[in-house]
């Protein structure tokens, strides 16, 4: 994989370009994917955003989220573009694995492929140019970065700040995870210098949910959670009935699993959540915890150290009783009262 510095050059050349991100993509693949699309156009290259699935609807807002392509609901449209593209841009996902059934058509594609990324383990060999970096806070931050250092941060404008505002400020807890590091604010200084009005993109994520959805958590606090203070640890379970129950559609769970964090003492938060065909689950954790590594030895997953996220083909029952048995191998870090 060659540095993305590389393909600085190319920008002048007017190209084919689809940006894709990972399955149900959240504020930073979405906001990540959009901000660099409205910094392509303006140098007159052909560029398709394509979604391995649906996304939640309070992403809607995003400046040319309307010319999002579901490759669920537009195969055989998207099939062409991908094969027909010079360059892809992938972006917040560090395998093929992660944007699902788009996998075999973008791996046969002859177009080359690069890498913009935040998560550990990288598939590199597949990649022509690439940055990883599992430091930083967001994959919108990165492309902050990739705009700045190709030379061209003075074509950023409101409509690219109002979406890499969004996936920094999600992928950081509102600037409140230890990511958030002085580099991020000085992103934030520029967007706002470039037009950006912070408040309306605060209104569009955390204002715009139906009552149902606020109904669901408050189910969810009362009656799916377990907080095991010996392992300093919640396990929120979240049966299909109430998948159904509350009526939830993509993005609703969003956030859930950093409520409990609040809890004075809690080191780490697992939820599980009985989807179609699969078991997901999602983990949290504070200071050395390293749920990255919990999550791909025990769950099929991965992320970053404190976030993760994993899945299981096991019934609920069966996938959080093995979460109950393999978590005793994280007590020494969870129950020390010094971390870092």
């Amino acid at each position: 994989m060659l540095p993305i510095e590389d393909f600085f050059s190319l920008l002048q050349i007017p190209s084919k370009i689809v940006i894709t991100t990972h399955q149900k993509p959240d504020g930073d693949a979405m906001g990540s994917s959009l901000g660099l699309m409205n910094f392509l156009l303006k140098f007159h290259h052909q560029v398709q955003v394509i979604s391995p699935t649906n996304w939640a609807s309070f992403l809607n807002w995003m400046p040319g989220c309307n010319t999002v392509l579901d490759f669920e609901q537009k195969k055989l449209i998207s099939e062409k573009i991908i094969k027909e593209a010079d360059y892809i841009f992938c972006l917040d996902f560090n395998t093929l694995s992660r944007i699902k059934n788009m996998e075999s058509h973008v791996n046969n594609s002859p177009a080359k492929k690069i890498l913009i990324d935040h998560h550990e383990q990288p598939q590199r060999e597949v990649f022509t140019y690439g940055v990883s970096i599992p430091s930083k806070s967001s994959t919108c931050e990165m492309v902050y970065d990739f705009i700045v250092a190709s030379g061209n941060g003075h074509l950023i404008d409101e409509k690219i700040g109002q979406c890499l505002y969004a996936g920094v400020m999600t992928d950081t807890g509102s600037f409140r995870f230890p990511a958030t590091s002085a580099s991020v604010h000085r992103m934030i200084a520029h967007l706002k210098d470039a037009g950006l009005k912070h408040q309306y993109v605060h209104e569009q994520i955390y204002d715009s949910a139906l009552e149902n959805r606020l109904r669901f958590f408050g189910h969810v606090m009362l009656n799916c959670m377990d907080v095991m203070y010996e392992y300093n640890t919640v396990l929120i379970t979240v049966p299909k009935t109430d998948v159904q129950r509350f009526h939830l559609q993509t993005g609703d769970t969003e956030g859930l699993v950093n409520m409990p964090m609040s809890i004075k003492g809690i080191k780490m938060v697992a939820i599980c959540i009985d989807r179609e065909g699969e078991r997901k689950w999602s983990f949290r954790s504070k200071g050395n915890i390293d749920v990255n590594t919990f999550a791909r030895q025990y769950f099929n997953g991965g992320g970053h150290a404190n976030a993760a996220g994993g899945n299981s083909l096991d019934s609920l029952e069966a996938t959080t009783t093995h979460f109950r048995n393999v978590l005793p191998t994280l007590k020494a870090v969870l129950s020390d009262k010094e971390y870092q």
